[in-house]
């Protein structure tokens, strides 16, 4: 991988990023605007209802203990003051937080506390993990810079436990969030294929250092950071307008601001899944509708899980839509997912048959479908709406590699990186001579 090469990749994706900003700042402003009561001063932040369930309260088995009743201004580890809230989920709150002892910008993540400690391990595994990668065979790698690492963690006691947290430098929001702000929630052609080569240079870091990350979707892909701007205007909104919130006995709940949009490549994140130091594995992993067939029928699954990820997600970022629904009344369906990928791939060959006695729910021995699920109608071609001619030809050629019965026939994250599809940009401006501008 040449540094001129790597170096061509990151200007598209700035560029769209910046050209995007424009319309975040306005729709969060509207949103701003519309969505909460006026204080009664600049200085006084809105008290809401104790009596209505805001952010975390309104997350599926909630239960208020878990949580760590973080406070903005609180300062941990005599080190880091906590400056706004950033986001939660089942797992923890996010925080923006400020670096007394050298005046940067760090995140906070506040893992809560539960009775069967998943949340716990994932944090406890992605510090085995970047552990690990500190000294892995392979250091000197260009996709080490587009992975997310942990700075350093701590404990903190809360009223029913001690609670992990993590500390990490400020990022973006999630390709998620990117995609939901665009016109028809779809990530524009160039950007997505510059974007894409990104995360692979990403993955092939990781799996060349036998790490296979397992949880890849747009969820876990952030935005990058060239400057800290954002991050001081969310300070400075603070501090001018403090952020609404619900004043409990033993906590305060706030708002969260919404994650800014930032200027900078693409970074992979979230190793509380990955697994490392071994070629194959067995078990169940992955985001339900991404998970790669070998791992639906509970065979041994390698590194090229990942690769399958890859393939899936591109549905979501460039069609706004997913590849596989696997669901049936509402549920995850294994027989459904299954069903799916018969309809986009065919039916699979009697070496991938051979590899585990679930197959045999499903297939006969020579692959064709025994599920009481019907085979859906439809093909490959048929779900790429958003692309024709030469640039169709080329994503579903692209497609077609990530997406393989057999893990062995997919290529690496290496291969993959340099696909025709990928290169396309830069293939066409090396023929015109012009070379890869900021406008592409």
């Amino acid at each position: 991988m040449s540094s001129s090469w790597m170096r061509s990749l990151y200007r598209p994706v700035s560029k769209t990023t910046a050209r995007l900003s424009k319309l975040h700042e306005t729709r969060c402003l509207a949103s701003n605007i519309t969505s909460l009561p006026a204080a009664t001063s600049p200085e006084s932040p809105v008290l809401l209802p104790a009596s209505t369930p805001i952010e975390e309260e309104e997350l599926p088995g909630y239960v208020a203990e878990n949580y760590y009743p973080t406070r903005i201004g609180q300062v941990f580890e005599s080190r880091y003051r906590v400056l706004c809230k950033l986001g939660r989920g089942t797992g923890s709150t996010v925080w923006l937080a400020k670096d007394l002892s050298h005046e940067e910008y760090r995140v906070l993540k506040a893992c809560t506390i539960s009775k069967n400690g998943f949340v716990l391990q994932q944090a406890k595994n992605e510090i085995t993990v970047l552990d690990y990668l500190k000294s892995s065979p392979v250091q000197q790698h260009p996709g080490k810079a587009f992975v997310r690492t942990i700075l350093t963690s701590f404990e903190v006691s809360g009223p029913k436990g001690s609670h992990k947290c993590l500390v990490y430098r400020p990022l973006g929001m999630t390709f998620t969030e990117l995609r939901n702000l665009l016109p028809e929630r779809r990530i524009e052609t160039r950007m997505l294929q510059h974007a894409l080569q990104i995360l692979l240079v990403a993955l092939d870091y990781l799996h060349k250092n036998n790490v296979v990350h397992t949880d890849i979707s747009p969820n876990n892909i952030l935005c990058g950071v060239k400057n800290l701007s954002p991050f001081e205007e969310l300070e400075e909104a603070e501090r001018a307008q403090p952020v609404a919130r619900k004043v409990l006995r033993d906590r305060v709940i706030y708002l969260s601001r919404q994650t800014p949009m930032t200027q900078g490549e693409p970074v992979l994140s979230d190793l509380g899944s990955a697994r490392f130091g071994q070629e194959q594995y067995q078990g169940d992993i992955m985001p339900l509708v991404y998970r790669a067939p070998e791992v639906i029928l509970d065979m041994k699954w390698s590194s090229k899980v990942d690769i399958w990820s890859m393939g899936v997600m591109v549905w979501d970022l460039l069609e706004g839509r997913r590849l596989f629904a696997a669901k049936r009344g509402g549920l995850v369906n294994d027989e459904q997912h299954l069903a799916e990928m018969v309809s986009l791939m065919g039916p699979p060959p009697r070496e991938f048959l051979q590899r585990s006695k679930k197959c045999a729910t499903y297939f006969d021995d020579s692959g064709n479908w025994l599920g009481s699920i019907p085979v859906p109608t439809t093909s490959l071609e048929e779900r790429i709406t958003r692309l024709e001619g030469e640039d169709k030809q080329l994503m579903l050629d692209f497609a077609r590699r990530a997406l393989r019965w057999l893990p062995e026939e997919r290529p690496t994250a290496e291969e993959l990186a340099f696909d025709d599809w990928l290169m396309q940009p830069y293939s066409e401006s090396k023929a015109s001579g012009k070379g890869l501008s900021s406008d592409q």
